[in-house]
């Protein structure tokens, strides 16, 4: 009796587990582009990084240069990280205090 109990609660439990990894179909929206009229073109802009705009002068790599005191009141923005009441996520290290040394 308690191989037949094994075998039955194994086989509810890989039916489940197989189950479970099924993928939903992925639905496609129709774009709604072709009822708006063709009329209002605008002129395409070059976009640069936003780190260049925001923070001042770059390297040559198109990253912040920390000797300017622009580009390091930028890096003091607050945690991108946060969790839905707005405090930050303290699992990301950028949001972990600093311990000190002994």
């Amino acid at each position: 009796m308690k191989k037949i109990a094994l075998i039955v609660s194994l086989l509810f439990a890989f039916a489940g587990i197989s189950s479970a990894q099924t993928a939903k179909p992925a639905t496609t929206k129709t774009p709604a582009t072709a009822s708006k009229p063709a009329t209002t073109a605008k002129p395409a802009t070059a976009k640069t990084p936003a780190t260049a705009t925001t923070a001042g002068h770059t390297k040559k790599d198109g990253t912040p240069d920390m000797r300017y005191k622009a580009n390091k009141d930028a890096a003091k923005a607050p945690p991108a990280h946060l969790k839905k009441d707005g405090t930050p996520d303290k699992r990301f290290s950028e949001n972990k205090t600093k311990k000190t040394g002994r």
